[in-house]
C-alpha cells in the first residue's frame, strides 16, 4: 500500500493504484462515494483503517475491507450459483456420456469450474469459478466450509436419531458429528426441494412409496465422501432424496433446478471474509502444541478468512483431492 496525489492507470503501476478507483471497478460504489467511506474510516488495508485519498494498493497483494466485509479486486474473476439438478455429474466432459457441467458453463462464456463436487444422484448449490486459489482453499478439510442439506429418508426419524446425529455416527474412517440438525417431517409430509421447474431435470424425486419416510436438515463442515448419505444409512435411515441448500454464505434461495445466477457482492464480500477468518484461525492453530493444524470445530462460518485475492498458501490443496460429497 502507497499513497499518492495522481489517478492510477488501467493497468497496475508500480505505485499501484488508487483506492477509490479499484473499488469503484469492483462495483462497491461510485468513487465519490467510496471517497466518503475512505474519509469516514470504513475501509481498511491489510488489516488498517486508511482515511488519506492517495491511497493505492496492489490488487495482487493487498487485502481491502469495506465495513469487515472483504473485496475481490481482481475484476477478472467471476463466481457463480448453479442449482445442479440430479443426474448431472460434476465434471466438464464426462467419458461416460452422462450429462454433465458444461451443459450450464458453456452458457457463461467463460471457462470456469465447481468448488467440489456433488454426487451424481444429490441436487443443489454448486460453486463455479475461475477463481482457482480460491477453489483449493475452499475444498480443503481443514476450511471447515458449512454446508446445509435437505434429506428424505426412508423410516420415521426419532429424537434418539437426531441426537446421534449431534453426537456423532462413528463410520469406517471416522467419528462425525452434524453442526445442526432439524426434523422437519416424520410423516413423509412434504418432499426434497430443489426448486423443481426447470427444463433440464429435477433437483426433487419422489421416494419408493413404501411405509414411512422423514425430512430432516443437516447443516456439516465435513469434506468427507458422500458423508451425508453414509451418516443417515449408518443411523438406518436410508436417503431417498437429497438437495444442498446452502454452501458457507451461499444460499440456493429461489434459483430453479438448472438455473445459474451471479454471486452477488455481498456473498463473495461473506465468502472472502469467512475465508480469512479460518486462515486465521489455521495460523493460530499451527502456533499452538495442544492443537492439531486443520482440526476444525462445528458450527456454521466454519470457513473464514481470506482476502479480496483469496491466495493458495496455507491449507492448499491439489485438484485430486476435490471429490465428490455426497
Amino acid at each position: 500500500m502507497t499513497s499518492g496525489a495522481t489517478d492510477g492507470p488501467t493497468t497496475t503501476a508500480p505505485e499501484g493504484i488508487r483506492l477509490q478507483k479499484i473499488l469503484a471497478a469492483a462495483g462497491v460504489a461510485s468513487r465519490r462515494v467510496v471517497e466518503n467511506y475512505i474519509v469516514a474510516g470504513r475501509i481498511s488495508v491489510n488489516g488498517d483503517v486508511v482515511t488519506e485519498l492517495g491511497t493505492r494498493v496492489h490488487p495482487d497483494t493487498d487485502r481491502v475491507t469495506v465495513d469487515g466485509i472483504a473485496v475481490q479486486l481482481d475484476t477478472q474473476k467471476v463466481y457463480y450459483v448453479l442449482n445442479k439438478p440430479v443426474g448431472v455429474v460434476c465434471s466438464l466432459r464426462d467419458e461416460q456420456g452422462r450429462p454433465d457441467l458444461r451443459c450450464y458453463t458453456d452458457e457463461l462464456g467463460e471457462r470456469v469450474f465447481s468448488v467440489g463436487r456433488l454426487d451424481q444422484d444429490t441436487s443443489g448449490l454448486l460453486l463455479l469459478t475461475n477463481d482457482g486459489d480460491l477453489a483449493h482453499i475452499l475444498a480443503h478439510p481443514s476450511f471447515g466450509v458449512t454446508k446445509t442439506y435437505i434429506a428424505k429418508v426412508q423410516g420415521r426419524v426419532t429424537g434418539q436419531v437426531v441426537q446421534r446425529l449431534r453426537q456423532g455416527v462413528d463410520l469406517e474412517d471416522g467419528l462425525i458429528a452434524a453442526d445442526h440438525v432439524r426434523l422437519l417431517s416424520q410423516d413423509g409430509a412434504g418432499v426434497v426441494t430443489g426448486h423443481d421447474g426447470g427444463d433440464r431435470g429435477s433437483g426433487t424425486r419422489r421416494g419408493t412409496g413404501a411405509g414411512h419416510s422423514s425430512l430432516i436438515e443437516l447443516t456439516l463442515h465435513s469434506g468427507r465422501n458422500r458423508i451425508v448419505r453414509r451418516m443417515l444409512g449408518e443411523v438406518g435411515h436410508p436417503v431417498i432424496d437429497l438437495v444442498r441448500r446452502s454452501f458457507g454464505p451461499l444460499n440456493l434461495g429461489t434459483l430453479r433446478t438448472g438455473q445459474v445466477r451471479p454471486v452477488t457482492r455481498t456473498e463473495l464480500g461473506e465468502l472472502l471474509t469467512s475465508v480469512r477468518a479460518a486462515e486465521v484461525r489455521l495460523a493460530a492453530e499451527r502456533e499452538s502444541p495442544s492443537v492439531s493444524v486443520g482440526q476444525v470445530s462445528g458450527g456454521t462460518g466454519q470457513v473464514s478468512g481470506g482476502t479480496g485475492q483469496v491466495s493458495g498458501g496455507t491449507g492448499q490443496t491439489s485438484r485430486s483431492a476435490v471429490h465428490g460429497e455426497n
